[in-house]
């Protein structure tokens, strides 16, 4: 059933800023795991209205709400069954809609997920399109004749491993899938499904939502001719939208996804968006070789998408000072028109602190290299306590993508598991029964109520540094200047009016003295970093940053 609209949007309204998300902070809140409030193990929107108190504390500007709708759940949310509904699991609409008026009146906007590139096969829109090759939503997914010999259209394959098409029985053809074969691809070459995802997207601005992280943006869309990917040479290969075992790395996919028709729906969608003034959207693109150049196309002006984030920061390559120089140089060559959005975690890799081998220092030190950078900011549930990844079972293991290729890859499971919240409960504070996936005891001793009263903690140094980073609006909507990558630190000039703010941060193991930028720099107090100004210039000790102003007030 369908609650009537409260209009949220009108009564409780934020400040007027139809820039809020240059350079905002979100915080992406995974549902199933953030906190339970009904005691069956879930998380739920309840949950997440009790403790939004706490991620309003943080400093943060807005949240991202992980897939709540009606799902069989076999991809966790991601396979869509009711786009205007929620899952009972979760709650109610009534209850997203008290979610929104809290969040609201606690000075938070709410971005949701919007999975749009495909649904689950029990939708209902699957079902009556696998039915017939003529009736009315015959072409609503991709649908596609045997090769002579009985084989696969072409030679696409599915993130989650193998063929990216399914055979079905009935309706005596193949269907795509770029993920598992529960998740039949969406035809967007055909307009009533584009008109229909725009209807769904209308649905929820009118609910209050104040804008949409975009599921796998760049796989809307496919080649019309079906025609085969290219092979991708070995020395061409990287691993960071999909793990090393996987033979989708095997392939360029310039036919499968990242088509070029894409750009005219997002103008039909940015133009959706531009009638609910101060909405704004974030979209992933999953591409390992030219993430970053469609980044910089789907962002560039003002009728395309707000924000994109690309996998650079979330592969497993080590983030040495000039790896991240070269990403920097990359963006700024192919998407320095665009705006980025950056994250060191999210809920489909594994926890940055793990996945980089960081100590506590180097992981504060990119916290702040995080929050420097030109572009808005994506942190996850956890991060802000420190939490590496936690191992789970393979017996207690439910990500799909960890059981098809264990032990090699232990999928997703180890970034998703509760937030921790106390230290003194089997269950950290999350749930009264036991979790769907199980805590860390190591988690356990990083819980909120353990770091939230000590000056030293990761949590008190993440609240503290986002709240300096507000008293420097250089940082948040200034140029971007790179100034230097060399020996293991990386350093670059953020510019706004007349204030100049130099961030370097030393990556290395050993301490490093750097040149400053010409000009008269004051250090700028308040990080918790111990590098100075000296007679050379800046003094960095190992795993350590810097930061000084020039002009200003």
């Amino acid at each position: 059933m369908v609650v009537p609209m409260m209009h949220i949007h009108e009564d409780h309204p934020l400040p007027a800023d139809p820039d809020w998300w240059r350079g905002a902070v979100i915080y992406q809140i995974y549902p199933r795991s953030f906190q339970d409030s009904n005691g069956d193990g879930v998380g739920d929107l309840a949950g997440i209205i009790n403790r939004l108190q706490y991620v309003a504390a943080l400093g943060v500007d807005a949240i991202w709400i992980s897939p709540f709708f009606p799902s069989p759940m076999l991809d966790f949310g991601y396979d869509v069954m009711h786009y205007r509904d929620i899952d009972p699991m979760f709650g109610s609409l009534a209850d997203f809609d008290a979610l929104i008026e809290h969040a609201h009146d606690l000075g938070l906007r709410v971005m949701i997920d919007l999975v749009i590139s495909h649904t689950s096969d029990q939708h209902r829109w699957f079902r009556e399109s696998r039915g017939s090759r003529e009736n009315p939503k015959s072409n609503w997914y991709v649908w596609a004749d045997a090769k002579p010999d009985g084989t696969p259209p072409n030679n696409w394959l599915s993130i989650f491993g193998g063929s990216a098409w399914e055979w079905d029985g009935e309706r005596m053809q193949y269907y795509m899938h770029n993920f598992l074969k529960e998740q039949p691809d969406l035809n967007f070459h055909e307009p009533e499904v584009q008109d229909e995802m725009l209807d769904v997207a209308r649905f929820w601005l009118e609910r209050g939502v104040d804008g949409f992280r975009l599921d796998t943006i760049n796989f809307y869309f496919h080649d019309h001719q079906l025609r085969d990917n290219p092979a991708l040479p070995v020395a061409d290969r990287d691993y960071s939208t999909a793990p090393e075992v996987n033979p989708y790395n095997h392939q360029d996919h310039v036919y499968d996804k990242s088509r070029p028709e894409m750009h005219g729906f997002l103008k039909r969608l940015r133009a959706l968006m531009d009638e609910f003034p101060g909405k704004a959207a974030v979209g992933e693109v999953g591409d390992a070789q030219r993430g970053m150049e469609i980044m910089g196309q789907y962002t560039r002006g003002d009728d395309m998408m707000q924000m994109c984030y690309a996998f650079e920061f979330l592969s497993t390559e080590p983030p040495t000072g000039e790896r991240v120089g070269e990403v920097l140089k990359k963006f700024d060559r192919l998407a320095a028109d665009g705006w980025a959005c950056w994250a060191f975690s999210n809920h489909d890799v594994e926890r940055h602190m793990t996945r980089w081998h960081l100590d506590p220092a180097l992981y504060r030190v990119f916290l702040g290299l995080m929050l420097s950078l030109r572009g808005s900011v994506c942190l996850y549930q956890g991060e802000e306590l420190g939490l590496g990844e936690a191992y789970v079972p393979f017996e207690e293991l439910q990500d799909p993508y960890g059981k098809r290729f264990w032990p090699r890859y232990r999928g997703r499971d180890g970034c998703r598991t509760p937030m921790v919240w106390i230290s003194d409960n089997m269950h950290g504070g999350f749930s009264e029964a036991k979790p769907w996936l199980p805590i860390a005891l190591d988690h356990l001793r990083n819980s909120v109520a353990d770091q939230i009263n000590e000056p030293q903690s990761m949590l008190s140094f993440y609240r503290r540094m986002l709240a300096w980073r507000k008293q420097h609006p250089a940082l948040i909507k200034g140029d971007f200047t790179l100034q230097d990558t060399a020996e293991g630190y990386v350093s670059f000039v953020r510019t706004l009016g007349d204030e100049a703010v130099f961030c370097c941060f030393n990556l290395s193991n050993h301490d490093q003295s750097v040149a400053l930028p010409e000009g008269d720099w004051t250090l700028i107090p308040g990080t918790g970093f111990e590098a100075h100004l000296d007679a050379d210039g800046a003094y960095l000790p190992a795993g350590q940053a810097l930061f000084a102003r020039r002009g200003g007030t």
